[in-house]
């Protein structure tokens, strides 16, 4: 009889392999080979999970249409003001949402991971065909030994025009950290290719012109910067349960297949959030974002690497107005802003705050 090689692979070694892998899909796949990957996979420190569809709590019926996951905010300002003040939002019933737009209503989204085949137990929700939707409070629940974890949603909350930039990141612990906002109203390329710089304008001395307090330009990043920070708040509101659930956290990524928003914990965050209650918005599912400090930098046409030209570049970075005494001071160098995004756009970071810096504050909301 032949020697199985393969078992005299240490646990150790396989392990190894298991956490390359970390796609929650292709880890629960892996659990029904043996009965040795099985009693193998809760023990997997590094997770992904990608998000397949969202469900709307509304009307089953209408997620079976190929659009309906893609439903956005088709006017940004009107929504988010009512998002704010009207406090219409029906209960969430799973553990994730997305806060999504159709025909001028705010609609509570349920997000599940849509495959039989994924770790964990727990009651699904039937779907189309039979198919049974796990949330990733559920998909995650047996895995015991989780230090990094990362979930993707299907796309971001925010609809912008074609051509327009959005990008966020936040830290959180149990309330905001930071945000980071980078926008820009379109972006182009350069047929000439040529190297990173600043337009060069003789009337340019990197102060905001008149024109961009009349012509929409400032109502426009108001709305930015409100939309981005309800869509973090509400994902860290949403995080609770997986954060409570697994204690061995040390880092945790939520983002989007769209890369438009990336929310990070870090160890000492998470440790905070567990121990100290965070304080929910009255108006919604979502943690409550405290009085801020703000600068804005803008530059009316950025010039990146690779012939990419920003028009209308701006970056917003966000404090808390009241520091907590136990929290860590960000680096006084300025680098959770200019390294708050990848290339080429932590290029764009960098040449914006050395422009004019404009401060603002904004009310807890």
């Amino acid at each position: 009889m032949e020697e199985d090689l393969f078992e005299s692979i240490p646990d150790s070694i396989l392990l190894l392999i298991l956490n390359k892998i970390g796609d929650v899909k292709s880890l629960g796949r892996c659990s029904i080979v043996s009965s040795r990957f099985h009693s193998l996979i809760p023990l997997v420190q590094n997770v992904v999970v990608r998000v397949d569809c969202v469900i709307s709590d509304d009307d089953d019926d209408d997620t079976s249409h190929p659009s309906s996951s893609s439903h956005k905010f088709p006017n940004p300002f009107s929504n988010i003001m009512r998002f704010l003040f009207s406090g219409f939002l029906k209960p969430l019933q799973a553990s994730f949402s997305l806060l999504l737009g159709n025909n001028n209503n705010i609609i509570n989204k349920r997000i599940n991971n849509t495959n039989d085949d994924d770790h964990g137990q727990g009651q699904g929700h039937g779907g189309q065909s039979g198919v049974t939707h796990h949330s990733p409070t559920q998909v995650l629940k047996n895995f015991n030994e989780i230090t990094y974890l990362r979930i993707e949603l299907p796309t971001a909350e925010l609809t912008t025009d074609d051509g327009v930039l959005l990008k966020w990141r936040a830290q959180f612990g149990s309330t905001l950290d930071y945000c980071v906002i980078l926008g820009a109203s379109s972006v182009l390329r350069n047929i000439n290719n040529r190297c990173c710089v600043v337009a060069n304008n003789d009337d340019d001395d990197g102060s905001i012109p008149e024109s961009f307090y009349t012509n929409g330009g400032l109502k426009l990043r108001v709305v930015w910067t409100i939309s981005s920070l309800i869509a973090a708040s509400a994902r860290h509101y949403l995080l609770q349960p997986i954060i409570a659930d697994h204690k061995t956290l040390d880092n945790l990524v939520l983002t989007d297949a769209d890369g438009q928003g990336v929310l990070c914990m870090n160890r000492d965050q998470l440790e905070e959030l567990r121990v100290k209650p965070l304080l929910s918005s009255s108006a919604s599912k979502r943690t409550l974002v405290p009085a801020l400090n703000m600068r804005l930098w803008y530059a009316p046409t950025l010039e990146l690497p690779g012939g990419i030209v920003l028009k209308g570049a701006t970056l917003v970075a966000i404090r808390p107005s009241e520091q907590s005494s136990t929290r860590k001071e960000a680096p006084s160098d300025g680098s959770w802003v200019s390294n708050a995004f990848e290339e080429p756009y932590g290029t764009a970071a960098k040449m914006l705050v050395k422009r004019r810096t404009y401060c603002l504050e904004m009310n807890s909301f």
